[in-house]
């Protein structure tokens, strides 16, 4: 631009537009990183939903507080098993039950579902 001459309204105006333009297409990749972010968020949470949706045991052994003494041992679906509760096999069931001593859960009632009846 010629700097004898005063700027314009129309010129003001053409550099008020480049100026939003500029501030936009910032904002827009901005917003198109956010975007990206997003969907690696989501994909890597749908990867990692299989492994966690591991199908439930059929039998689990809750531990005490102190984490060695077993409480109770339970059907794998029982409400009442809690945090502490380890998945176990059919066998290790049924041992901690007949041997061990380790009471059914009063709730889920695994020696009956077990076939041990006291």
């Amino acid at each position: 631009m010629n700097e004898d001459r005063p700027l314009t309204r129309l010129d003001m105006l053409r550099f008020a537009r480049r100026v939003v333009e500029h501030q936009a297409a910032r904002q827009l990749a901005l917003m198109d990183r956010w975007i990206a972010d997003e969907e690696r968020r989501e994909a890597a949470g749908r990867e990692r939903r299989p492994t966690a949706r591991q199908a439930a045991a059929q039998w689990a052994v809750e531990r005490g507080l102190n984490g060695r003494s077993a409480v109770y041992v339970h059907a794998g679906a029982c409400s009442a098993a809690g945090g502490r509760a380890k998945d176990v096999d059919r066998e290790q069931a049924v041992r901690a039950l007949t041997e061990e001593g380790v009471p059914a859960c009063p709730l889920c009632r695994p020696d009956t579902a077990l076939g041990i009846l006291e």
